[in-house]
């Protein structure tokens, strides 16, 4: 995972977010932690319900989706629903945008994710090794109240997104090409995706 720029993929966050409606109204840092753990929580229903990332099937239905009448954006978002949306590796990619675009509402640096990231992923995927996969889950979706009053928020921002990562390394998974399928799809989107907030 040499020189992934973190700070670049929060900045392109934020834009759609901001693009799209969320920041109209000022938020609060529990509004938008409470946003990122239903993002974990949709990440343990899919894996309950063995909604996992198929990419052989996704390859396969990335090439069948050749009508002439659609246009590259319908192709793209018809792929996306059938082989991606509602998957564990979509709702882990959902919570780390909701925390890079925590990021850039509040101008919080992840150099310190970035560091871990390009230099101690393995040793994060390590820390998963001896839980389930909701137990890792729970680990990450309390680090906010852990942290309370003993940390700042960037770093808590920061250890959020490292541990999403690690449990997605320890789980084979690459994050990075979900997150950029992710950001695209949401590009396509309504205003605030249909929803209230």
């Amino acid at each position: 995972m040499n020189n992934i720029n973190l700070n670049a993929l929060c900045d392109r966050a934020y834009k759609i977010a901001c693009e799209h409606g969320f920041h109209d109204n000022e938020l609060s840092n529990e509004h938008c932690l409470c946003l990122v753990i239903s993002e974990l929580m949709e990440a343990v229903e899919a894996d309950r319900k063995n909604r996992h990332f198929d990419k052989e099937k996704y390859k396969i239905g990335e090439y069948a989706e050749c009508q002439g009448w659609l246009t590259n954006e319908e192709k793209f978002i018809n792929v996306f629903n059938r082989y991606i949306k509602d998957t564990v590796e979509d709702e882990l990619s959902d919570a780390v945008i909701r925390l890079l675009d925590l990021a850039g509402l509040r101008g919080i640096d992840l150099s310190l994710a970035m560091k871990d990231l390009n230099n101690n992923v393995d040793d994060m995927s390590e820390a998963c090794k001896d839980g389930t996969f909701t137990e890792s889950i729970y680990a990450i979706s309390i680090l906010p109240a852990r942290y309370d009053c003993l940390y700042d928020f960037p770093t808590t921002v920061n250890d959020m997104l490292m541990s999403v990562f690690g449990l997605a390394c320890h789980l084979n998974i690459d994050l990075f090409w979900h997150i950029e399928q992710k950001m695209k799809y949401n590009e396509f989107r309504e205003k605030m995706h249909g929803k209230k907030y």
